[in-house]
């Protein structure tokens, strides 16, 4: 799922090559897509984009009014820009296209589950009603985000990843955050102390400014065509049976669903390997405690 230093771009980009301009019309090439139906999903033909802004994950587009716009990609939509107005939206993975009077923005999903949305939103109160209620990470201050972190006695993987906490943040660069920290996914909120969250802080403001500098160099003044959640630059995430490129040890993983965590056992839990659900059920107390003693099991 694209999250904050995606969006980011994304916006950016559209305000280079959209704010200012006219929308033709809005083409719906799946109805599933749209998720309201007052006010009209035509309701922003003819009208000129006024401004973007992000609300966590999802983006918005600004009409001028109290008239919006908002679409949320979920986990496999995507955004891409064709300079045409008009252009055909692609057969299978078309959801929708956005024609502006010098380009069109077509929305796409790969995949049969169609997750990704539009909804057409009319009034400050509710675009408000869209925000899950997360601080943003990179602008809260360090009480507001301990506030924040500690008002559930979650994991830290959980806690970084509820849009009711943390605005934008998801399980990629949740796992960046983490390695950058030197923290254990699975540290409980309740046992951290000022430090601790003062150091999370630190590594979440460095990670996602980072992280979206590179995406935004990457970008230039072109078009984010590559939208992904595993990166070759990443130190962790996506990077199981890869070396740590701090200390060299094994990347572990733990899977959950369709999700997986990824770390640093030397790094972030002291060399302790963190249980997978389904392996530590299978194999019950054969289950390795330590890298030391996983290591001795491959060989």
């Amino acid at each position: 799922m694209p999250e904050l230093p995606d969006i980011v771009v994304y916006i950016e980009s559209i305000e280079r090559m959209a704010v200012g301009r006219t929308l033709l019309k809005l083409r719906v090439a799946s109805p599933s897509v749209l998720r309201t139906f007052d006010p009209p999903f035509n309701a922003a033909d003819g009208r000129v984009l006024r401004g973007m802004r992000r609300i966590g994950k999802r983006i918005v587009f600004d009409f001028g009014d109290g008239l919006f716009v908002v679409v949320h990609l979920m986990i496999a939509g995507r955004l891409r820009w064709v300079d045409s107005p008009g252009a055909l939206i692609p057969k299978k993975v078309g959801l929708a296209a956005l024609d502006f009077d010098n380009g069109t923005l077509t929305l796409t999903e790969q995949g049969s589950k169609r997750r990704a949305g539009i909804w057409m939103i009319s009034g400050e109160d509710e675009l408000a009603a869209e925000n899950r209620g997360g601080v943003e990470p990179l602008e809260v201050d360090a009480r507001s985000f301990a506030d924040a972190l500690t008002r559930e006695n979650r994991t830290l993987k959980r806690a970084l990843t509820d849009p009711r906490l943390f605005s934008g943040i998801g399980n990629a660069f949740s796992d960046e955050i983490l390695w950058e920290a030197k923290m254990s996914p699975v540290t409980r909120t309740a046992s951290m102390t000022s430090a601790d969250i003062e150091r999370l802080r630190l590594a979440v403001v460095e990670s996602l400014t980072r992280w979206t500098d590179i995406l935004r160099g990457q970008v230039g003044v072109g078009w984010p065509k590559k939208v992904t959640a595993f990166r070759p630059e990443m130190a962790v995430h996506g990077k199981y049976g890869d070396p740590c490129p701090r200390c060299g040890s094994t990347v572990q993983r733990i899977v959950y669903a369709a999700n997986e965590t990824n770390y640093c056992a030397k790094c972030q839990t002291g060399g302790k390997l963190l249980a997978d659900r389904s392996l530590s059920r299978l194999l019950k107390g054969d289950w390795p405690k330590t890298l030391e003693e996983l290591e001795e099991r491959r060989a």
